[in-house]
């Protein structure tokens, strides 16, 4: 129990940052480059990781690596910061939290591994709490910023069931930094193509890129895929919840974003929802 918590505590690391992602992506990037904001988030921080680990693709990793790291870190990227320009960051992190559902239906279908009670009732709860916070904010939500929101979740909720079904035998600092190295790398012709040449960007921007790329990149994503290493991937859905409520929390205290009655009720749904699917028995791993 204590090494489940313990895993379940290291991976809490990712939604939390991401959650304060939302924020710094809509109030310090560029808003019209969305591809370069992709890019310039995943492909240093992958090459920091592949620095500190030194260690290349073997075999299928050379095919395996940038399918995972199209659904997990390219496609995912630029949709996340379409996302986060259009919506407010209470709304756009919270769209991402109907994933531990999706994780569980790619689990069940991919790894045979279908979902447990505990599981499916504690994502009904903390989905009831999105529904709430996301349909009776103060803003109205753009559609194409849901879209994106739910195209990004879908995707990268496949991807991270796959990291876990291939990711065995492969150290999680490696299996990081391919994904990040691979995913930047498909961003990088399609950003030149259609944008062409890279933003410029101010003192508050690259402190900005800085933080996106270190921290809620190379830091966030190694302690999501340990996490799917050590735990099932309802549980690490349902941490995901997290995600939301780090987004609401900053876009109140510090966007300055109007808070509802409703929607803090939302969000102490959200909070008995990863309460109810917390980890109730260590999982061996080797």
């Amino acid at each position: 129990m204590e090494a489940t918590l313990r895993w379940a505590l290291v991976t809490a690391i990712a939604p939390v940052a991401w959650g304060s992602n939302y924020y710094v992506t809509h109030e310090f990037l560029p808003a019209d480059s969305p591809l370069y904001g992709g890019l310039l988030r995943a492909l240093p921080a992958g090459l920091v990781l592949l620095a500190v680990r030194g260690r290349l693709p073997r075999g299928a990793w050379w095919w395996r690596a940038p399918v995972l790291g199209t659904l997990n870190v390219g496609a995912f990227f630029v949709l996340i910061y379409v996302a986060a320009q259009l919506l407010p960051t209470s709304v756009a992190a919270t769209v991402m939290a109907t994933s531990p559902v999706v994780m569980m239906l790619f689990a069940w279908l991919l790894l045979a591994s279908p979902p447990r009670s505990r599981h499916l009732l504690g994502a009904a709860v903390g989905i009831a709490g999105v529904v709430l916070m996301l349909f009776t904010g103060a803003v109205a939500a753009d559609a194409r910023g849901v879209l994106a929101s739910v195209a990004a979740m879908v995707m990268s909720s496949c991807g991270y069931v796959l990291t876990k079904k291939w990711g065995d035998g492969v150290d999680v600092l490696s299996l990081t930094s391919w994904q990040l190295v691979a995913g930047g790398l498909v961003l990088l012709p399609v950003a030149v193509l259609v944008e062409g040449s890279p933003p410029v960007l101010d003192g508050p921007a690259v402190l900005g890129f800085g933080y996106v790329a270190v921290v809620a990149t190379a830091l966030a994503f190694a302690a999501w895929f340990a996490g799917l290493r050590h735990l099932d991937a309802g549980t690490v859905g349902l941490v995901g919840l997290l995600n939301p409520v780090t987004g609401v929390l900053l876009g109140t205290a510090v966007a300055g974003e109007v808070l509802s009655l409703r929607q803090v009720c939302g969000l102490l749904l959200v909070l008995v929802g990863i309460a109810l699917g917390r980890p109730v028995r260590a999982q061996a791993r080797v």
